[in-house]
């Protein structure tokens, strides 16, 4: 289990009021929120890494690595857009043990052919 050390999660000031706090350094991009246009040139390298793993033979097991890249999908994409619901899925699936969902597998890799992140969906298997 990996632990946190409690001073990397406060604010090192006292003075600092702010309850807001991060365990990635995941960056948001306040102007290109809520995207139509999102192509693979926006996409942080993490978060390429982590999509396009989600689109592999072997994507990753963590739920929390998952939904990073679910938040950043919400926060910079259209809000619902594929790679998002496929995320947040394949947590469930992860989560519960469950069947995932075909149909949504194969719409993620759809989006990603369509902004570009491949030629084809067998480029992204």
């Amino acid at each position: 289990m990996l632990v946190c050390p409690r001073e990397q999660l406060i604010p090192m000031r006292s003075s600092d009021s702010s309850t807001d706090i991060s365990i990635d350094p995941i960056p948001v991009d306040i102007t290109a929120t809520g995207s139509d246009g999102v192509t693979p040139d926006d996409v942080p390298d993490e978060i390429e890494s982590l999509t396009l793993a989600l689109a592999s033979e072997s994507p990753p097991t963590n739920p929390l690595v998952v939904l990073k890249a679910a938040r950043w999908w919400y926060i910079h994409g259209v809000g619902g857009a594929d790679p998002v619901q496929w995320a947040i899925e394949w947590t469930r699936h992860l989560a519960l043990d469950a069947p995932s969902d075909t149909e949504q597998f194969d719409a993620f890799l759809d989006y990603l052919v369509t902004v570009g992140f491949s030629e084809t969906t067998y480029g992204l298997r």
